[in-house]
């Protein structure tokens, strides 16, 4: 697994590790695919972005909490479809996909940064 990056401030959930279907986040394990907010950690409504639900994405992501969701697809970036994204965008949310690797990377520099930023990660082997 990957190390990341080392905690500086407690209050902020950060990512340390991922890899072998989980992550480390601010020192706590997590099995399977993650939505990771500044201040909580959830769990994935599907183990793909293709199998995601975006109603029960959005129903994780709250009105108004997120400005920009980060997707973390696993290895590979793929597009993503207009009925992923045009929801999010709705809603106010800017999807940004790449690889799980960079999303965590991503997250830490803009959660860091105080950021009003989420990411959807999924678990790579």
């Amino acid at each position: 697994m990957p190390e990341l990056t080392p905690i500086r401030d407690s209050r902020l959930r950060l990512v340390q590790r991922y890899g072998e279907g989980r992550f480390r986040i601010s020192g706590e394990r997590f099995e399977g695919s993650v939505v990771v907010f500044t201040d909580r950690v959830e769990k994935a409504p599907a183990e793909t972005v293709a199998d995601t639900s975006v109603a029960s994405l959005l129903d994780i992501l709250g009105e108004g909490e997120v400005d920009i969701l980060l997707v973390g697809c696993g290895g590979a970036i793929p597009r993503l479809s207009a009925d992923f994204t045009a929801p999010l965008k709705a809603a106010g949310i800017s999807p940004e996909p790449m690889d799980t690797g960079a999303a965590c990377r991503t997250f830490n520099v803009l959660a860091s940064e105080g950021r009003r930023v989420a990411a959807l990660l999924i678990a790579v082997a």
